[in-house]
């Protein structure tokens, strides 16, 4: 029997790279999903494949910028499927600037869409796993929020956030079976840094231990 077998999954920023991954992943293992975008086009392909996967899947348009936004999703799960199972923190922006050159509006602007959105949600979903003691909450934080990356210092602040968030709340939660996880992803060539600069991805490629590898 596939793993995930009717649980109800949210996945933000379905509409292509890690979470389009993700979500073909979840599909084929079963699970029913909302899956969340701010594209509608690219939310649509995503969940058309998922579909012909098998998978009973429901779109969500919403930017998780927004209060609203970020909660979207999970209100959408448990409207359609009754509850939610699992999280799946997922949806970001990445801008490059050098940290003198940072304007505020920058600055919110990502904390806004990679850390509070994961409070947020998390926030959202946490009463339903709770009551049922059973929740899957996964966060895609990033290597930079370990190592850092030179002109990416809100970036790398806004997902060292998520990493301090999820141990935080996994200490929280952990004794009512609900699990919580970051993982934190290496240099994926995905439209995520379609904005990042030939010049910083060929200073990267050269730190990596291999190229960067294709994806969506």
């Amino acid at each position: 029997m596939p793993q995930l077998t009717n649980r109800r999954a949210v996945i933000t920023g379905a509409g292509s790279g890690i979470g389009a991954s993700i979500a073909r992943a979840y599909a084929a293992e079963g699970a029913r999903l909302v899956l969340a975008d701010r594209n509608a086009a690219s939310l649509a392909e995503t969940a058309i494949t998922c579909r012909n996967l098998g998978a009973e899947v429901f779109e969500c348009l919403a930017d998780v910028g927004t209060v609203e936004g970020a909660q979207a999703s999970v209100y959408r799960c448990v409207e359609h499927f009754g509850g939610i199972d699992i999280l799946v923190n997922n949806a970001g922006m990445l801008t490059q600037a050098r940290c003198v050159d940072l304007s505020i509006e920058m600055w919110n602007d990502m904390l806004r869409v990679d850390l509070t959105s994961v409070f947020v949600a998390s926030q959202r979903a946490l009463p339903h796993m709770l009551a049922q003691r059973w929740g899957r909450i996964i966060n895609v934080a990033s290597q930079l929020g370990i190592k850092g990356g030179a002109e990416l210092t809100h970036y790398a602040a806004a997902k060292a956030g998520v990493i301090g968030f999820t141990k935080s709340l996994a200490l929280e939660v952990a004794k009512d079976n609900v699990l919580v996880n970051a993982i934190a992803p290496g240099p994926i060539e995905t439209p995520l840094v379609g904005g990042i600069s030939a010049e910083w991805k060929r200073a990267k490629r050269r730190t990596a231990p291999g190229p960067l590898r294709p994806g969506r």
